[in-house]
């Protein structure tokens, strides 16, 4: 047998199969690296072994976790500060997210204070895209254009509500109200009443394909899984696309919908576990999400034996610790774990070889939110909706650049010119878009004379561009054109999480070519060939797509190397 492979012809992991004789540890290791993390200003290679060795693990383990994520590896003072220079808070200060809160706070992004008082870290999105620009001091928000004088306290702080509208007229994820049924009676009558069966089968006729991006059908992912006593569902609420913030409306403002579509999704898959796991960027979200769920345990939802029938349900809120490509299903799992959420080679799939190696299934939080819905009303009312190949709706994120920023539930099929014009109204101060985003930094960009295309994987695949999680950010004309492109190749060579070198090398070479402003020449065609047909994950896949399809949009403003 190779040291490479188990005995069942699966790759060896070596922490995972040390953590696994320890009793799992890994599963706190996170956890105990952050809480270490506010106690030690000093470099993580200096306390983070430590660590390791409470947990019974080697310092390598905590040593790799601690400079892996972004909120473990960064200098922390007694007051640590994050910045956001995310797509939308760029748009809003004209490509400079980080300069009025450096001279107000005295500290360049990445530094401390040199009497330790207070740390600064750049991070590359905050959740607030409908009032950026955006920090967060501690766990306290501040938003707008008086964001750097409140974090100074010279003006009192501002973290206005997500605004949310439903435009179906019959809203599939932002019920409210008197006319909304409660997810949990939902959940109480199938745990009580239906089989897993019936749940698998009013999905399958849904069509719902999953909203985090790879549009998966969840049918078929459902269908992957081998419902064993061991099968684990998780709730990716690592919502890390800049302009995106619909995950953090629902886990905040819809925690019961979350919740209750993860327990749905347990009972079809026949899972005896559930795990959320929430960025670190949202910790209101984190605090909410917690509460629901204890509240959730106390009223009988969860716990050994779920409204009397029996069956066990375990569900635990987790909290992420900074890392774009964690998000990936089988980076979130190594985040889950203890690891670095570096993506992982496939196959084998998460839903054959998961969470400690369980079979698991990974389902976005907009996703699963869906499902109370769908079991209520059922399947063919959700097919109904949308188009008869992409059914349903989505929420959709507008950036602050609009005159009426928020989050929009739409069908799918709506037209991206009426997204703007008629829902967004527009840019606010009659200001002339440039470009638009559309599905954070890796899913594309359209020209503002591009905008009649319909709010579909498909359509705007052939436009280019791809859905995502469904943000939009507006991109003026104030904006230079090769700022914008050497902001999205500082996203990917910042945010890659290095596991092939195809991504991690082209992420930076793509960087520097786009910084020196030059034509990139013959090398960006090599170098976007390698991305596209050797990375290991849709990251280093995508980013030569989007790319070109910002180079598109700006048409001759931008050298048309990097059309190629």
């Amino acid at each position: 047998m190779s040291d490479r492979q188990t005995a069942d012809g699966g790759r060896f992991d070596a922490f995972r199969a040390l953590a696994s004789r320890r009793g799992a540890p890994g599963d706190r290791l996170l956890d105990e690296l952050a809480r270490a993390r506010l106690a030690n200003p000093a470099d993580s290679a200096t306390w983070s072994p430590a660590v390791a060795s409470g947990l019974g693990l080697p310092a390598a383990a905590a040593l790799g976790s601690a400079t892996f994520y972004a909120d473990l590896a960064a200098p922390h003072g007694r007051r640590h500060v994050r910045a956001c220079t995310g797509a939308a808070c760029f748009a809003a200060t004209a490509g400079r997210p980080l300069d009025a809160v450096e001279r107000a706070l005295g500290v360049r992004a990445g530094d401390v204070s040199a009497d330790g008082a207070v740390s600064l870290q750049a991070v590359r999105c905050l959740g607030h895209c409908y009032a950026a620009p955006a920090a967060l001091d501690g766990v306290l928000a501040c938003t707008g254009p008086g964001a750097a004088d409140q974090v100074t306290g010279r003006t009192p702080r501002a973290a206005p509500p997500i605004p949310s509208v439903d435009t179906t007229g019959d809203p599939v994820l932002l019920c409210a109200g008197d006319a909304a049924e409660d997810p949990w009676e939902v959940w109480r009558r199938t745990t009580t009443a239906s089989t897993p069966a019936a749940v698998r089968e009013q999905v399958a006729v849904s069509g719902l394909r999953g909203r985090g991006g790879a549009g998966y059908g969840v049918a078929a992912k459902w269908q992957a899984v081998r419902r064993s006593a061991g099968t684990v569902v998780v709730a990716n609420g690592d919502e890390g696309d800049p302009g995106s913030y619909a995950d953090r409306l629902l886990m905040e403002g819809h925690p019961q919908r979350v919740l209750a579509g993860l327990a749905l999704a347990c009972f079809a898959c026949g899972a005896g576990r559930g795990r959320v796991l929430v960025r670190s960027e949202y910790p209101a979200a984190l605090a909410v999400l917690r509460a629901a769920c204890e509240r959730a345990y106390a009223e009988g939802h969860f716990g050994p034996d779920v409204h009397g029938t029996g069956r066990a349900l375990e569900v635990e809120v987790c909290a992420g610790h900074g890392s774009y490509v964690a998000g990936e299903e089988t980076a979130l799992i190594a985040s889950l774990e203890g690891g670095r959420g570096c993506a992982r080679a496939r196959p084998p799939y998460p839903t054959e070889r998961g969470l400690w190696d369980a079979p698991t299934v990974v389902g976005n939080v907009e996703t699963l939110a869906a499902l109370p819905w769908i079991v209520s009303r059922g399947g063919a009312a959700h097919a109904r909706r949308g188009t008869a190949s992409e059914p349903g709706t989505k929420l959709v994120s507008l950036s602050e650049r609009f005159a009426r920023p928020g989050v929009y539930e739409v069908e799918l099929g709506t037209s991206v010119e009426h997204l703007v014009t008629g829902l967004g109204g527009g840019l606010k101060g009659g200001a002339r878009l440039a470009v638009l985003q559309v599905g954070g930094p890796l899913g594309g960009f359209l020209p503002a004379d591009g905008l009649d295309v319909a709010l579909a994987d498909a359509d705007l695949a052939a436009r280019g561009a791809a859905l995502g999680h469904g943000g939009l950010v507006a991109f003026d004309d104030s904006l230079e054109p090769a700022d914008v492109l050497r902001h999205l190749w500082q996203f990917a060579a910042a945010e890659s999480c290095g596991a092939c070198s195809p991504c991690r090398v082209g992420s930076r070479r793509g960087l520097e070519l786009a910084a020196a402003g030059d034509d990139p020449g013959p090398e960006w065609a090599r170098l976007s060939r390698v991305l596209e047909e050797a990375s290991l994950c849709a990251f280093g896949r995508r980013l030569p797509a989007a790319v070109r399809s910002l180079v598109r949009a700006y048409g001759q403003r931008l050298p048309t190397g990097w059309a190629t």
